[in-house]
């Protein structure tokens, strides 16, 4: 699975890199024309609408990867990680829901962290906490509303 999400992830930032060249682009224009670039008759009226297209194609395609190839999979994004190629993944430590947090530079996943920890409070996945891992051991807590987001 780390495989497909590394993917997803190189595929999101190539369209994030796309779309920053597109929005410098649409910079350099606003800043040439202002609101008239926005005009049909204006000589970079072509240029700059190919470029608000490009970049509302990259938006979509990033929105369809996130939801089909991660979301769609249990894979959580904690705020402000598609930058720093951050993810999380559900998973039970002796019977409370917590996260495996994973990088896309680190080799495997090796941390996991509490719900509300964050990317500061993360542990290394332990020998022990591997056997604990996964494991629903009091069904009365078989509940994942915290998991809502």
């Amino acid at each position: 699975m780390l495989t497909d999400v590394r993917a997803a992830l190189d595929q999101i930032q190539s369209l994030r890199d796309v779309a920053v060249g597109k929005m410098d682009q649409l910079a350099v224009l606003d800043a040439l024309w202002g609101d008239l670039v926005s005009q049909s008759g204006n000589p970079d009226h072509e240029e700059y609408a190919q470029h608000q297209h490009s970049l509302a194609d990259c938006r979509r395609a990033i929105e369809e990867l996130i939801q089909e190839r991660l979301l769609d999979r249990g894979v959580r994004f904690p705020v402000g990680s598609l930058e720093h190629r951050l993810v999380d993944f559900p998973t039970t430590l002796d019977g409370r829901w917590v996260y495996l947090c994973w990088q896309a530079d680190e080799p495997e996943v090796a941390y996991w962290h509490e719900l509300n920890g964050g990317y500061t409070g993360r542990h290394l996945i332990t020998a022990g906490d591997s056997h604990r891992l996964g494991r629903l051991d009091d069904p009365a807590r078989d509940e994942d509303s915290a998991l809502d987001f």
